[in-house]
């Protein structure tokens, strides 16, 4: 599955979840070279395999989401079940779920008991609030942890309506803080030799995001509150109107906000007392950028940028998401790729952003066909052909 080059090769992970929190940890550590096993339930496995668009029957988010990984279907609620679990428990490095608390533990596979069955486990168990506290029994879901976490209460524009962050923040921080415990966990065995029980949770994963916010409240008690695009300390640090759409600018030094006065005809700016420093253009936002934009909306976002860039002024253009998918500069680092897939073919995937120099991340395949990988894994695991067998024949594994 993965060669030796690669960071976490010899390092096998097994999944128990579903939709993102555990998906996406398990991508992270599968890119960097981890053999993982995804366990799902024979009928119809990950609920993401019914979600679209789908290409000839797959869903396409699966195969995104789960590349680089092998399926294994196996009903945990049978005896013949667990015990092919315990089985993989045993040979396993990192377990990696997103259950409700205390679902694995009803299954008989909470972490004292998967501990007993390998002590060198490391288990980790993200959720919506935390596998302990007054929340945590109750469903948690990205839009809730968003809300709960704040950040729901900053994003947007002043006087609109609450707004999330356009992406599943929560669960997607989540997996990368899961992921990256993961590798701090296995680090620490190397000298324990045991594992350990790690708990992430969306909800203090997005209030984790809150620094500015929090260094504002405990410093003076101000609330935060949606801005917009604006930066919440500094200025001019947000996207303004150009004549065909919009341009971000970060122009708050003391080298780029002259230089960016220079490029757009805007030294009255400077010579304006309310603007000496990004602390004061901040406070003074409501004319600033008003200012501003008397000047850039007359002008096309093209050369808006053209002429920033030169002057060396941080700005960018707000891509839309085809635009990203097409883009020139992540095209010529080779970000994006082709997966294979047996049905599919090639699966466009987004790369990952970790580029190492000498031992990259796995580029293999597209998220596999739900159990395509159970024979394989049960015979690694110890069973011969007839145990596998009689379990299909059973119903406990797919066929």
């Amino acid at each position: 599955m993965t060669g030796p080059s690669a960071p976490l090769h010899g390092v096998r992970v097994l999944e128990i979840g579903a939709f993102m929190a555990a998906p996406f940890a398990t991508m992270q550590l599968a890119d960097l070279g981890a053999d993982v096993v995804k366990i799902e339930n024979p009928e119809g496995g990950d609920p993401v395999r019914q979600t679209g668009p789908f290409l000839d029957g797959h869903s396409s988010p699966f195969a995104r989401l789960n590349r680089n990984k092998r399926s294994v279907a196996v009903d945990l609620k049978t005896e013949q079940g667990k015990d092919v679990l315990r089985r993989l428990l045993a040979e396993t490095d990192v377990l990696v779920e997103n259950l409700r608390p205390g679902a694995l533990t009803r299954l008989g596979f909470g972490y004292p008991e998967a501990r007993q069955i390998n002590p060198g486990l490391v288990y980790v168990s993200a959720s919506g609030w935390g596998q302990d506290g007054p929340l945590a029994a109750q469903p948690g879901l990205d839009i809730m942890a968003q809300a709960r976490s704040g950040l729901m209460s900053i994003t947007g524009t002043p006087d609109g309506t609450p707004t999330k962050v356009g992406v599943p923040m929560c669960d997607l921080v989540c997996a990368l803080y899961g992921a990256m415990a993961a590798v701090a966990a296995l680090r620490a065995r190397e000298h324990t030799g045991q594992g350990q029980h790690i708990d992430v949770n969306l909800l203090e994963s997005g209030v984790s995001f809150a620094v500015w916010e929090a260094g504002t409240y405990f410093a003076t008690g101000e609330v935060g509150a949606p801005l917009g695009s604006a930066h919440q300390t500094t200025a001019p640090y947000q996207a303004v109107r150009s004549s065909d759409g919009w341009v971000t600018i970060g122009a708050t030094t003391p080298k780029t906000w002259p230089a960016f006065c220079h490029a757009l005809g805007l030294d009255e700016l400077l010579e304006d007392s309310r603007y000496t420093n990004a602390f004061d253009r901040q406070r003074h936002r409501d004319t600033l950028i008003p200012a501003i934009e008397a000047t850039t909306g007359t002008r096309s976002t093209e050369s808006l940028v053209k002429v920033l860039v030169e002057a060396g002024v941080p700005c960018a253009p707000i891509a839309t998401m085809d635009q990203v998918f097409g883009d020139e500069h992540l095209n010529q680092r080779d970000f994006f790729w082709d997966a294979p897939h047996p049905d599919l073919g090639g699966v466009r995937q987004i790369g990952s952003p970790m580029r190492f120099s000498a031992t990259p991340v796995r580029r293999g395949a597209a998220g596999p066909v739900l159990g395509a990988d159970t024979a394989d894994v049960l015979g690694e695991a110890g069973f011969d052909s007839e145990d596998i067998d009689r379990l299909r024949r059973a119903g406990v594994i797919g066929h």
